[in-house]
């Protein structure tokens, strides 16, 4: 069975940072492009960033490039992202995806 699982979110103040995790199981996560999605309250699906299967690719949203970093650990089957400068419009529901599966979520939040 395919799983992703976030972690990592929570409250973080106006130029603050988190890093949010994804553990994946039950694919060969090492082949797999991955990204970041999320979804502010009342909005929409908004892509955030996506990395290749090796992690030497890497691309971002205009909204946050240069705040937010990708990465992976295949030998972890892991995803990372890290969130700096955040910005209340940041506030969001983060989700890990692959083509075809995306985790249950973890609430970002960024205020004062």
């Amino acid at each position: 069975e395919v799983q992703l699982m976030e972690s990592g979110g929570g409250l973080a103040q106006p130029g603050g940072s988190l890093q949010l995790s994804c553990a994946a199981s039950g694919f060969t996560f090492r082949n797999a492009p991955m990204s970041w999605v999320r979804q502010a309250p009342g909005k929409g699906l908004e892509w955030v960033s996506t990395i290749s299967s090796s992690g030497g690719t890497t691309t971002y949203a205009d909204s946050v490039k240069g705040r937010f970093t990708i990465s992976r650990d295949n030998a972890k089957n892991t995803l990372y992202l890290q969130m700096n400068s955040l910005k209340p419009e940041d506030t969001a529901v983060y989700y890990c995806k692959s083509s075809f599966a995306r985790g249950q979520g973890t609430q970002v939040t960024v205020s004062s």
